[in-house]
């Protein structure tokens, strides 16, 4: 099972921009189809963005397009997640997820865009 640890959260002002990392230990990251998630309070869990187990294909949750950009670089063992434009509605605690026959989840980075 490969463990997971997030980074790079804060608090930003609305307009800003934050890139989260999610590095990846146990097993090679290859391995696994890549995704972020968030959850603010009061809500469900929800997917942000997703990438292929090589970065061939992604997809985003209609609300981010256009504003992040999901990446991973498997030979370092690390996916990212650039997130600009941000809005008061991106505050949540944010998750990475890897997508195996036993998933993994990290333990969220706290993400603030506030005034």
């Amino acid at each position: 099972q490969v463990q997971l640890v997030e980074s790079g959260g804060g608090l930003v002002q609305p307009g800003g921009s934050l890139r989260l990392s999610c590095a990846a230990s146990g097993r090679i990251l290859s391995d696994y189809a890549m995704s972020w998630y968030r959850q603010a309070p009061g809500l469900e869990r929800e997917l942000v963005a997703a990438i292929t187990k090589f970065g061939s294909s992604t997809i985003y949750a209609d609300s981010v397009k256009g504003r992040f950009t999901i990446s991973r670089d498997n030979a370092k063992n690390m996916l990212y997640l650039q997130m600009n434009s941000l809005k008061p509605e991106d505050t949540a605690v944010y998750y990475c997820y890897a997508q195996g026959t036993i998933p993994s989840w990290g333990q969220g980075t706290q993400v603030t865009v506030s005034s």
